[in-house]
């Protein structure tokens, strides 16, 4: 069990914390627990060194309170030499060998690789009493490898609202390096306000785009922008890969410009609209536990979601399908609102597949276009379960898509 405490030690609001894992030492035994603490050494530009004088006063505060650190990971931006360990060492109270470098890196997945040069795994097994075999990094190394030096490169468009902090998608934006990583490309990420998209801007703003992809979000503001990236990508052939709201959006877009429903929306945003095609869950079968879940529009927003993993079947012959190689998946949700299937003969016959249904056949989890190279969204959230050696089916063939229309593009401009 790894426990991190957060916030600045000696802060009022962390105390409580600090004192229930002094105590769980006497529970669990001195030998059965290790306190390691994160600190800070920065180095100084204009005196050319580093200082050490904010650990020695974290480390203070921590046994004031009576938590004798076991481990030091000193936060830096280059490796500690060893008279600055034996320094830290002697005003800390720990043996030189327990003051460990966490040096920054260009890539995070560069970090075990930091740690291992610096020992610190076997510190940890020696401290906690644990044999285990020495480890074996070579699979580390060439994610870093690919991570860093890449034989192609690709440019994705995020479109979304929240573009002015990226680490909102921080789940989202590895993902996509993950499908980067498996693809031996390096995946540039080019983040898009939805609210500046216009007719008149569109087309130029997506101009360098190898692919588009729409995240998940709530409320209205930037909507319009989205559908208006969402058709560009289908007009011009751009691979698109729409996440929950991505994925309900791709729908309203198709449903108005090639199903027929020129007013066509989600009752999230326009309550009144004519053609919901997205509208409010009010019931769903939930697997885990075997019983029927009902909500309406008065039910109580707290804990009222379709959250967690549930089970989808794929159509065979289908992008989906190609990209998972199997008939049966589970992914993890987080929404409100759903695919209105009053609407799917309709869409259908405008071309959209729907190539990802629940179970008892009453939800929509995945649609494709027909007539696209690739065009997916998906209810779900494939980010959460994609990982650095093993990046997810979806992302991993939407950069391979991007990767083939970056290729189309060269080929005709070589050409001309």
């Amino acid at each position: 069990v790894i426990v991190e405490i957060g916030g600045t030690i000696g802060d009022i609001e962390g105390l409580p914390f600090l004192e229930a894992i002094r105590q769980f030492r006497f529970d669990a035994g001195k030998e059965n627990v290790l306190y390691i603490h994160l600190t800070y050494i920065p180095y100084i530009t204009a005196a050319g060194e580093l200082k050490t004088k904010p650990t020695q006063h974290s480390v203070k505060e921590l046994r004031s309170i009576g938590i004798q650190p076991d481990l030091l990971l000193c936060r830096t931006d280059r490796y500690l030499p060893q008279d600055m360990k034996a320094k830290i060492a002697m005003f800390c109270n720990v043996g030189q060998e327990a003051v460990v470098t966490a040096k920054d890196v260009d890539c995070i997945y560069e970090v075990p690789l930091v740690f291992n040069k610096e020992g610190l795994d076997a510190k940890l097994l020696e401290q906690l009493n644990i044999w285990t075999g020495s480890p074996r990094l070579e699979q580390w190394e060439k994610v870093v490898e690919r991570y860093k030096a890449p034989t192609h490169t690709v440019k994705i468009a995020v479109v979304g609202k929240y573009t002015d902090l990226t680490e909102s998608y921080k789940s989202l934006n590895e993902a996509l390096y993950h499908g980067g990583i498996v693809n031996d490309t390096r995946v540039e990420l080019q983040f898009i306000d939805s609210g500046t998209l216009t007719v008149e801007n569109c087309e130029s703003i997506l101009s360098e785009a190898n692919g588009v992809l729409v995240p998940g979000g709530f409320g209205a503001r930037g909507v319009e922008g989205k559908i208006l990236a969402i058709g560009h990508a289908r007009e011009t052939n751009i691979p698109y890969f729409g996440i929950c709201l991505g994925m309900q959006l791709a729908v309203i877009e198709v449903a108005r410009n090639k199903g027929g429903l020129a007013e066509a929306h989600s009752s999230e945003f326009q309550p009144e609209t004519p053609a919901p095609v997205i509208y409010l869950m009010t019931e769903w079968f939930d697997e885990r536990t075997q019983t029927v879940q009902r909500r309406d529009a008065n039910s109580e927003k707290g804990g009222t979601m379709r959250l967690g993993a549930y089970p989808c079947r794929i159509q065979h012959d289908s992008l989906a399908y190609r990209a998972y190689g199997a008939e049966k998946i589970s992914e993890r949700h987080r929404h409100r609102y759903e695919f209105n299937m009053a609407y799917k003969q309709q869409l259908e016959a405008g071309g959209l597949v729907f190539s990802g249904i629940s179970p008892r056949g009453d939800l929509v989890e995945i649609v494709e276009l027909a007539d696209h190279p690739w065009f997916l969204g998906c209810q779900f959230h494939p980010e959460f379960k994609s990982r650095p050696m093993a990046a997810h089916p979806l992302f991993a063939d939407f950069i391979k898509a991007a990767l083939k229309h970056k290729s189309t593009i060269d080929t005709a401009e070589n050409a001309a």
